[in-house]
C-alpha cells in the first residue's frame, strides 16, 4: 500500500471518528420516554442510557403491593434503556449509510 493510499485511509478514518462523535454528542441531548402499567409508571431517558426521571402515579403506589410498583419501575426502565439504545443505533445507521455495521462501542 503506498503512503498516499495509507494518508487517504488516515484521513477518511479520522473524519468519520470526528463524525462519530458528532452524533453521539447530539443523540447523547435527544430524550425517550416509556411507561408501564398503562401510564402509571413513567422513566425518561437520555441517549446515554442514563435515567433523567421516574414519575409514578399516585394510583399505584399500594403499600400492601410493593413487588407490583417495583416490576412497573423495572419493566419502564428497561424500555426506556432500549429505546435509547434504538434511537442511538438509528442515528449511527444514518453515519455508516446503512452499511449494516455493527461495530462494538459505537452503540
Amino acid at each position: 500500500m503506498s503512503k498516499k493510499m495509507f494518508g487517504d485511509i488516515l484521513k477518511q478514518a479520522q473524519k468519520m471518528q470526528e463524525q462519530l462523535a458528532k452524533v453521539q454528542e447530539e443523540a447523547a441531548n435527544k430524550i425517550v420516554e416509556a411507561t408501564s402499567g398503562g401510564g402509571m409508571v413513567t422513566v425518561t431517558a437520555n441517549g446515554r442510557q442514563e435515567i433523567l426521571s421516574v414519575k409514578i402515579e399516585r394510583d399505584v403506589v399500594n403499600p400492601d403491593d410493593i413487588e407490583m410498583l417495583q416490576d412497573l419501575i423495572v419493566a419502564a426502565t428497561n424500555e426506556a434503556l432500549k429505546k435509547a439504545r434504538d434511537m442511538m443505533a438509528e442515528e449511527m445507521k444514518g453515519l455508516t449509510g446503512g452499511l449494516g455495521l455493527n461495530i462494538p462501542g459505537l452503540i
